[in-house]
């Protein structure tokens, strides 16, 4: 008689049985895949643009895509694997721009939105903070647009702590 173990990789090798695959998953810290999301930017928002774009106050509610859309994605993602830890509820999820709207990120490319999880204590909220600080900085000719950006594109913790300080 077969074990368990056995009976779910026959039925996962058959293709009987939906296996999400682990190169999908975030990871264990709730950062996302750098291969499946690297960051895309909207081509309208540059640094010589950002006065009649990021900069004006409620700019971002004229791109942003429609929850409609975001949360097709988001089940999307999930049922691909992309998730954490293998759960698949999307009200554990935010859909994330991992470049933000107000830093100039695309506002509907896949690659530029991710399911990120709410459960984990450096997730949203931090990152929201620091979106709203680096918006700040843009805006007040503090940091380049692009070194905005490429905070969020690389690991947006590590902007956290230079920016904001440690991350709680």
């Amino acid at each position: 008689m077969k074990s368990r173990y056995e009976i779910v990789i026959c039925l996962a090798l058959s293709g009987l049985l939906p296996v999400a695959p682990t190169w999908a998953a975030t990871s264990s810290n709730g950062l996302p895949n750098s291969q499946l999301t690297p960051g895309a930017l909207n081509p309208e928002v540059t640094q010589a643009s950002i006065g009649r774009t990021i900069c004006v106050a409620g700019w971002t509610k004229t791109v942003r895509p429609k929850a409609s859309y975001t949360n097709a994605l988001k089940l999307k993602q999930l049922r691909s694997g992309y998730n954490f830890g293998g759960d698949l509820n999307p009200r554990d999820y935010e859909e994330d721009h991992l470049v933000p709207l107000e830093i100039g990120g695309s506002p509907a490319d896949p690659k530029n939105l991710w399911p990120e999880p709410r459960s984990i204590t450096r997730g949203a909220s931090l990152k929201d903070k620091l979106e709203n600080k680096l918006h700040l900085m843009i805006c007040g000719g503090l940091i380049t647009l692009k070194d905005a950006r490429t905070i969020f594109q690389t690991n947006w913790e590590l902007g956290y702590q230079k920016y904001i300080g440690p991350l709680n």
